[in-house]
C-alpha cells in the first residue's frame, strides 16, 4: 500500500447514550473522501478502540467498508499487548476491503527490544495484509529503537511502514536514513508532519485531519512537492490549533472540534471526557482566526 499523503485516523462518533452514531460516521467517511484525503485509519488510537466491544468493531469495520465502497484505501488497526491474541484477531474481521494493518507496539508489559521484535516478527508471519508498525511511547510506555525497526524490515518484507509518533526528530531522520528506501515513514503527530515530510518521510496519519482535510492534505502534499515556503505558511497556522487538539488528550480535542463544525458530538467514553467548556472555547476562537486568516 503508498501510504504517501495524508491518512486521517477516524473519530468514533457518540451518541449522548454513548452508542455508536452510525449516521455520523458515514457523514465523515464522506466528508473526507469528498476532501480528497489519501486513506483513511479505521479503530485506531483516535477511534478509541480500547473502550470498543469486539462486536461494536466488527460494526465499524464493515460500516466504514460499505460507505467507502473502494473509493479510498482504507487501513485497520489491529494490535495489543497478548502476541497470539493479536494473531488470532485478524479472523474477526472481514478485511476484504482493507489493504493494510496497523499495529501497535505492545503496550503495558514493557517488552525488551528483543521482545518487541519477535512480537512482530510472529504478527507479521501470520498477518494477511501487510504491516504498518505504530510506535507511540507516550501510550505504550515502551519505544522501539531505531535498530528494531531496521531488523523488522529487513526480515520481514510485508512490513512495509511506520506510524512514528514518539515526538522525537531525530529519530524520525535516522529511520529515513537507516530503513530501505521502499520503507514508508509516516508521521503520527501532525505538529511534525511537514518536517517529517521534508526530511524524506511519506506523510503523516492525521487527527486534525477529521476537521480541516483540506486544510492539512494541502499542507502535506506541499511538502511533498517541495513548495516549502507554502507549505510552512500553513504549517503556522494550523500550528495553535493543533497544539489545542491534544491540550486535554486525544480525541477529546478533536471531538470538540468536530462538535463546533456540527459535524459530530463531544462525547467520549470513560475513562476519557469530553473536553472543558473552556478548551471548547478556545478552539472556537482558534478555528474563527484560522478561518480569518483563510479568507484574508
Amino acid at each position: 500500500m503508498n501510504l504517501r499523503g495524508q491518512g486521517v485516523a477516524l473519530t468514533t462518533p457518540f451518541t449522548e447514550d454513548l452508542a455508536i452514531d452510525q449516521a455520523a460516521l458515514c457523514a465523515q467517511v464522506e466528508h473526507l473522501i469528498a476532501a480528497a484525503v489519501d486513506y483513511l485509519v479505521v479503530l485506531g488510537t483516535t477511534a478509541e478502540a480500547a473502550t470498543l466491544s469486539l462486536e461494536e468493531k466488527q460494526q465499524i469495520v464493515g460500516l466504514v467498508a460499505h460507505q467507502s465502497a473502494g473509493r479510498i484505501p482504507l487501513v485497520l488497526g489491529v494490535g495489543g499487548n497478548h502476541t497470539a491474541d493479536v494473531i488470532r484477531s485478524f479472523d474477526d474481521y472481514d478485511l476484504s476491503a482493507y489493504q493494510a494493518i496497523l499495529s501497535v507496539c505492545p503496550y503495558y508489559n514493557k517488552p525488551t527490544q528483543e521482545g518487541i521484535y519477535q512480537h512482530f516478527e510472529a504478527v507479521a508471519q501470520q498477518a494477511p495484509l501487510p504491516i504498518i508498525l505504530y510506535n507511540v511511547p507516550s501510550r505504550t510506555g515502551v519505544d522501539m529503537e531505531v535498530e528494531t525497526v531496521v531488523r523488522l524490515v529487513e526480515s520481514c518484507p510485508n512490513i512495509i511502514g511506520i506510524k512514528e509518533a514518539g515526538g522525537n526528530f531525530e529519530k524520525i531522520q535516522r529511520l529515513i536514513q537507516m530503513c530501505p528506501s521502499y520503507f514508508q515513514v509516516v508521521s503520527g503527530d501532525d505538529a511534525l508532519a511537514l518536517p517529517t515530510v521534508l526530511a524524506g518521510g511519506v506523510g503523516v496519519i492525521s487527527v486534525l485531519g477529521n476537521a480541516l482535510p483540506h486544510q492539512f492534505g494541502t499542507l502535506i502534499h506541499h511538502g511533498l512537492n517541495h513548495r516549502v515556503s507554502e507549505a510552512y505558511s500553513q504549517q503556522f497556522a494550523l500550528l495553535d490549533l493543533i497544539q489545542l487538539l491534544f491540550k486535554e488528550g486525544n480525541p477529546a480535542g478533536i471531538k470538540a472540534l468536530l462538535a463546533i463544525q456540527q459535524r459530530g458530538q463531544i462525547f467520549t467514553r470513560l475513562p476519557l471526557v469530553p473536553a472543558s467548556a473552556q478548551l471548547q472555547q478556545q478552539l472556537q476562537h482558534e478555528l474563527s482566526l484560522l478561518t480569518a486568516f483563510q479568507l484574508g
